[in-house]
């Protein structure tokens, strides 16, 4: 009776053995002993950079068992959906059935099928959100969809925006505010996280809110979720400003030379950064004689005029220009 374990804890020991040594030659070349192992595309095969040397070619590959020379035939072979999004209530999920009453073959559908469809699409659509909440959120991230359209905002940032409204909802902080505005302030708040700062103005331009709703609900969403927000710095205005006046990048690079330099001596202190970084581009388009009025700059800007004189004093005197 004890012979018997005593050989299969022999037996045991030994494939144990065997599978450490088997690891430890996968780490490590058996020929030139180094360490910089490389795996082949595939996955099929582990040689040595310096020697070449195949270390170890029985691999899985799991990729697909099909190949393809171009982006277009790839995506036809191609059997799964597209990569998840934050973007959507279901993160891209869910099935979709198409609009064109057609089947697989292009062929038009009959009258007995294309009315049968026509309940089977509307069926998908009812059940894609099943409670109250879910119609919410869909409805919120279809806003920020928008507005972020609206605005030329990158994909990325919208990644973002729908991340920070979905934290938001879960930690309840939508219950006595509007979609809307929770929706705009998330916006608002990634843009800032992300480094492409819009300015309060800019947004409520586009969203259905007010400016000082979503200024209240975005200090609020952003202290409950403990973002940490930093004073937006006005040179990353100066470029989308000076591409919409069609100034030169001298007037670019002058104007962050003014921000630069005013902002050391304490002048950015207690300002709003899209009215300073205003006033510098108008300092800085006279002094490249690219002369712009103050108009011109105030409605890109979406600041008053009054602002930019009282900044491009302020400015001038502290550069020692006056």
């Amino acid at each position: 009776m004890i012979r018997p374990t005593r050989e299969r804890e022999q037996s045991a020991t030994s494939a144990t053995k065997e599978t450490d040594s088997t690891q430890s030659t996968v780490k490590q070349c058996p020929e030139c002993e180094s360490e910089s192992l490389v795996t082949s595309d595939g996955g099929s095969e582990i040689s040595c950079e310096r020697c070449g040397l195949i270390v170890e070619e029985s691999r899985i590959d799991r990729g697909p068992e099909w190949r393809a020379f171009n982006a277009a035939e790839r995506d036809s072979k191609s059997r799964v959906g597209a990569p998840t999004t934050q973007t959507m209530h279901d993160k891209g999920l869910t099935t979709a059935i198409d609009w064109k009453d057609k089947d697989a073959y292009g062929r038009s559908l009959s009258s007995e099928k294309r009315s049968q469809m026509h309940r089977l699409r509307k069926w998908q659509e009812r059940i894609r959100t099943k409670d109250a909440g879910e119609r919410n959120l869909q409805f919120a991230l279809s806003e920020i969809d928008r507005m972020s359209s609206a605005m030329g905002i990158p994909r990325s940032v919208r990644e973002v925006a729908c991340m920070l409204y979905r934290r938001a909802l879960q930690e309840d902080l939508i219950r006595g505010r509007s979609i809307e505005g929770v929706a705009t302030s998330a916006l608002y708040a990634a843009c800032r996280i992300e480094g492409i700062p819009r300015s309060l103005e800019e947004v409520a331009a586009v969203s259905r809110v007010d400016r000082k709703e979503i200024g209240r609900t975005y200090r609020y969403v952003a202290q409950e979720l403990g973002l940490g927000m930093e004073p937006v710095d006005p040179k990353k205005y100066v470029p989308r400003f000076c591409s919409e006046l069609e100034l030169s990048e001298e007037v670019q690079a002058k104007a962050n030379e003014i921000i630069d330099v005013t902002a050391e001596k304490g002048l950015l202190s207690g300002k709003s950064p899209t009215g300073y970084a205003a006033a510098a581009i108008y300092a800085a388009s006279l002094l490249c004689n690219e002369k712009k009025t103050q108009r011109e700059v105030a409605n890109v800007a979406q600041v008053t005029e009054v602002t930019i004189r009282n900044r491009y004093q302020e400015q001038i005197e502290a550069v020692g220009l006056y």
